[in-house]
Parts: C-alpha cells; structure tokens; sequence
C-alpha cells in the first residue's frame, strides 16, 4: 500500500522535508542565540550601569573617545559656562519639558555640552536659571553624542535661535564659533532648582524591538518545522487512503488506473526508447 513512496515524486517530497526540517532547526535555533546574546548585553548593560554609579569621576580625558565600555561613566572637568541652549520636547516621568544644555569652555579650547538639568512645559529662555559664572568644576556621566531620531532626540530641523533638538559635535558646532566635544555630561544633581537627567542607555544594548523580533523569527521557524511535518504525515495519509481504495475498487476508474500506474512505476520503471526511435 505504501509502494507510492518509491515514486518519483515522493522521492521528491521526502528529500524536500529531509532538507527542510535542520534547515528550520538551524535558522531558528541561530535567532534564538541572538536574542540571548541581546539579553546578555542588556544585563552587562544593567550591571555597569549601577557599577558607573558607584565610581570615582574620572577626568574627561581619560573617558574620551566615548564607546559602550565608557559611556554612563562618572567623570569631571573643569571650565567656564559659555553659551547656553535649550533643548525642547523632552520627556521625563511622562512629562514632556526641555533640557537646558550650557557649554563648557575647558582648558584645552574645547566646549563640553553639559544638561544641567530639566523643566517641564515649553522651551523659554526666562525659565532657564543662568549658568554660574567664573570657573566651575561639573562632575556628572558622560553621554555619547545623539543621533536624530534615536533616544528621545529630534529628527527635525529650523529649531529657532536658542535651541537645539540634537546633542552632538554636528549640530552644536554650526552654533558656536569653537571646537565641541563629540560627548555631553549629565550633571549628577541638576543645577539651580532644576531636575538631573537620567544616563541614557546605550544604543542596542537593551530589550528592544529588534531583539524581540529575533524571538519572534525563532518561533516562525520552529512553527515551520512543525508545519513541514504536519503536511507530511498529511499527504502521506491521504496517499495511502488512495492507494487503499484502489486495491479495494472504491476509486473511480480514472483515478483507479492513476493510482495503479502510480504503484506500477514504483515496482519497475518502464524501459525508455532511445533516442531517435521513433524515427
């Protein structure tokens, strides 16, 4: 009854599900380990955050270029406040507000933006306390520089004179006439009555959408796999219920003789003419 294996095109389907299924296994096995290895960098991430926290400040220099074994650190440094802008539609304990972002001219010429703080409702300049003047020494965690569209900075552009949607060297240096840091720092306690900014997390390092699409590919494909066999034992059984009631005369006789012929092919294969016989 099962003689319709042996068929060309079962030969067909089984080499296909023989194939088909390790293929799946691997491919979702691989964006299981992907989402692991997200979760692992979202728990370093975790752990280094609360370490950075309990850490001397160490000085800008030595915490420079920012990268994810530097970014969230405590450090200091040492200048004059400059130029102060305003950073809008920021958010805060579900509070939309702005940052205000003050350089700081340092030692060596360059500015470093630092957020001395927050406050809620729409940027204006009156809100904003001034900077302290004369020389001053911040301490606070140093920020990478921010990408348009990623972590709560603006994409847009046109801000008006005074603020800035994007903390980096790239926007901010079109606005002063000296070189910028391609870092801020966050002030540990926010400055004259305003509220500190948390550290942002750094970029793909936490459970966000792209490791939970990594869980859902893993999934697809293991269904897959499930699918695979399913369809199998499914034509399989359709096959043999077939091949069944033909030995049984239950089959109509056009599929009678199809099925027939079916077993037939499979017992012996029918000798081929050679080419240009039929000449």
């Amino acid at each position: 009854m099962y003689r319709f294996l042996l068929t060309p095109r079962w030969w067909g389907i089984n080499v296909f599900v023989i194939l088909a299924i390790p293929f799946c296994i691997f491919m979702g096995s691989w964006q299981l380990g992907r989402f692991e290895d997200r979760v692992q960098t979202h728990e370093d991430a975790s752990t280094r955050a609360a370490s950075n926290r309990q850490e001397a400040p160490r000085p800008l220099a030595e915490l420079l270029p920012v990268d994810q074994a530097t970014v969230g650190k405590r450090t200091t440094a040492r200048g004059r406040y400059d130029k102060q802008l305003l950073v809008p539609d920021r958010t805060l304990d579900d509070r939309t507000g702005f940052y205000v972002l003050t350089l700081l001219r340092t030692d060596g010429g360059r500015a470093l933006p630092v957020v001395r703080g927050w406050l809620p409702g729409a940027p204006d300049p009156a809100k904003a306390p001034a900077p302290p003047a004369g020389e001053v020494t911040v301490t606070g965690s140093l920020q990478a520089a921010e990408t348009p569209g990623e972590n709560g900075a603006s994409a847009r552009s046109g801000w008006p004179a005074g603020q800035t949607g994007v903390i980096s060297a790239a926007s901010l240096v079109n606005l002063v006439p000296y070189d910028v840091y391609d870092a801020s720092v966050t002030l540990d306690r926010g400055d004259a009555g305003m509220r500190a900014v948390p550290v942002s997390e750094p970029q793909n390092t936490g459970l966000d959408l792209k490791a939970f699409q990594n869980l859902g590919y893993t999934a697809e494909w293991f269904a897959f796999v499930g699918f695979v066999v399913f369809m199998w034992f499914r034509l399989l059984r359709r096959e043999a219920e077939l091949a069944r009631d033909a030995e049984l005369g239950l089959l109509p006789a056009d599929e009678a003789t199809e099925t027939a012929a079916a077993g037939a092919t499979a017992e012996k294969e029918p000798a081929r003419e050679p080419a240009g016989a039929a000449d």
